[in-house]
């Protein structure tokens, strides 16, 4: 995809510094600047379109870092049984705004995901651009509960920043993804989905890229049976 603008190009491979990472997400303090303006606006994200038809009437959804919760509306709206998660007190207030102005419902619970989450089971677990505000040592514990909340035959779908060009946007930190770390989380589960590009953002006034893997998969109805032995 071409981009305006220019982004740091950095060495993929995860080799950032010998200090673990501690993320730090500017987007709580936009969502507070100003209550009346939705800083994502109100219509859904491009991928939350892209898994519409994963999104049947009466699937229970999760929706991972939802913000001002336009996804988790939008997935309302077409009859899901909605849950969002997000840090930030400020966003959730203009979500539950949203709900009620789309005449929708949906659960909105307060604190990080690594430690809000609800017990499910989801028929879709959903994240765009969230998780890579996660630390890396935190990752595999969080996949592995997300793969216990997912019921069987149920699926998951990821975008996430990779380190392959970087853009840090009103000094955030993230911690990137490495090319293929997201698919590496879901090596038993059925791949529906899985790409990687250059998205184009202007969310801090300047128009640039950032690079994204993507990913979409199918947890399996009964566990892969065991090789035996020779």
């Amino acid at each position: 995809m071409t981009i305006g603008g220019t982004g740091v190009a950095r060495p993929s491979g995860g080799m950032w510094s010998a200090a673990p990472v501690r993320p730090w997400s500017p987007w709580a303090l936009e969502y507070a600047r100003d209550p009346e303006r939705y800083v994502f606006g109100t219509a859904p994200s491009d991928w939350a379109r892209e898994v519409v038809p994963l999104v049947r009437h009466g699937a229970t959804v999760l929706d991972l870092g939802c913000g001002e919760g336009r996804d988790s509306v939008f997935f309302a709206e077409l009859g899901a049984a909605v849950t969002g998660v997000d840090l930030a007190a400020d966003g959730l207030d203009k979500a539950r705004r949203l709900a009620r102005r789309r005449g929708v419902r949906v659960r909105l619970i307060e604190g990080p995901m690594t430690g809000a989450l609800p017990a499910g089971p989801f028929d879709l677990i959903f994240s765009c651009g969230a998780i890579h505000y996660v630390p890396r040592a935190q990752r595999g514990r969080l996949f592995r509960r997300l793969a216990a909340m997912t019921r069987p035959g149920g699926h998951q779908a990821h975008v996430v920043f990779t380190d392959r060009l970087v853009h840090e946007e009103k000094g955030e930190i993230v911690d990137y993804f490495t090319a293929g770390e997201l698919r590496e989380a879901f090596v038993e589960w059925q791949v529906l989905r899985s790409g990687e590009q250059v998205i184009s953002c202007a969310q801090d006034g300047s128009v640039h890229g950032h690079s994204v893997e993507e990913l979409v998969v199918a947890r399996p109805m009964v566990p892969a049976p065991r090789p035996s032995a020779p």
